[in-house]
């Protein structure tokens, strides 16, 4: 399949997430130029300013409702590729389908558009996550892009409302993902494009999209905001115990770019993870910085505690290694630039 260069123009979905405005800033800096979607203007103006220097290479397109028919009908017409990011990430509500329908629905609106209007477009990224590859395990499992996360979707049948709130969460990445590529397969003698997906962890790092306080924060960020504060009830134990996979946003905004431009992406998932963490790990880095980045006391727990987690779940990232060649920031690096951002905005 063809892939994208330089000057094509790029759609991205959901263009004022935490996740997505840096995806926009990779698209607009690699010299891309980028659609961006946003459910209202208001919504959109932010983008505007921080984006300005780009002139009319950035402009906004408004989609009120993306899990709508007809909902990319017109965007899709005169762009070369798709970034498809906007699905919810939050823990609140009782009703699995505040997850599903969006994150299932938005996906296949997008897909039908471009099977029907998108003449021009040679592939779709999606931003899925490393909640429709792993599942929980109590012994250790280092999960491929072959695997997906059936459990949260069993969960999710036979509890209803009553399954945990992670799972519905992790069911509707799984089944948003999985309709994905049933889509493709389904309609493959139609479609002039491709198909690629992404699945990152838990995503940390500096903040562009609009926010006025850190309670705002989206789920991912806000753990780290949440364990550096000086009024932060975790306990040693809790600070030291595994806590998952991570990624720093930059990392994960190029990554998109990567799998548009990469012929031999094509047709394929990619997990894309930097390594495993603790709180501890976090809270170990931002004390050791110096001079501090913060004008405010961070949490010390217990140093080094970390490094004695036994981190059952693990990625296997090689093909993101191979055929993307991505490389990812440290650890050290994503925290400082974290703890600045917070001293600009006075937190």
């Amino acid at each position: 399949m063809p892939t994208i260069s330089q000057n094509d123009r790029v759609l991205v979905t959901g263009a004022n997430g935490f996740l997505a405005v840096w995806v926009v800033k990779s698209f607009l800096d690699k010299g891309y130029t980028v659609v961006g979607t946003v459910r209202s203007e208001a919504k959109g103006t932010h983008l505007k300013k921080i984006f300005k220097e780009h002139g009319d290479r950035f402009q906004l397109a408004i989609v009120k409702d993306i899990t709508a028919d007809g909902a990319f009908d017109e965007l899709v017409k005169d762009v070369d590729a798709i970034a498809h990011t906007a699905s919810p990430f939050h823990m609140e509500g009782e009703d699995p389908q505040v997850w599903i329908h969006p994150a299932v629905n938005g996906t296949i609106s997008v897909l039908k558009s471009a099977l029907k209007n998108g003449k021009n477009v040679k592939r779709v990224v999606i931003t899925s996550s490393c909640a429709a590859v792993q599942k929980a395990v109590t012994e250790p499992q280092t999960f491929t892009e072959e695997d997906w996360n059936q459990a949260s979707i069993d969960e999710v049948e036979t509890k209803g409302k009553d399954a945990s709130n992670i799972m519905k969460y992790c069911a509707s990445k799984t089944l948003a993902e999985r309709s994905a590529w049933e889509f493709v397969k389904e309609h493959k003698s139609e479609i002039s494009w491709d198909l690629t997906t992404l699945n990152p962890p838990y995503i940390f790092g500096p903040v562009l999209h609009e926010i006025s306080k850190p309670e705002d924060l989206n789920t991912s960020a806000k753990l780290i905001w949440q364990c550096t504060q000086p009024s932060s009830t975790m306990t040693a134990e809790q600070l030291a115990a595994p806590a998952g996979e991570w990624i720093d946003v930059r990392d994960i905004a190029l990554a998109h770019v990567l799998a548009l431009e990469k012929e031999a992406a094509s047709g394929q998932r990619f997990i894309t993870s930097t390594g495993a963490f603790t709180y501890q790990d976090w809270l170990d880095i931002a004390n050791s910085l110096s001079p501090s980045p913060l004008k405010r006391d961070v949490p010390k727990g217990v140093t080094g505690a970390g490094k004695a987690a036994k981190h059952n779940v693990k990625f296997d990232t090689s093909n993101a290694a191979k055929v993307l060649d991505l490389k990812y920031i440290s650890a050290e690096h994503s925290l400082k630039d974290t703890l600045e951002d917070y001293a600009q905005r006075g937190w």
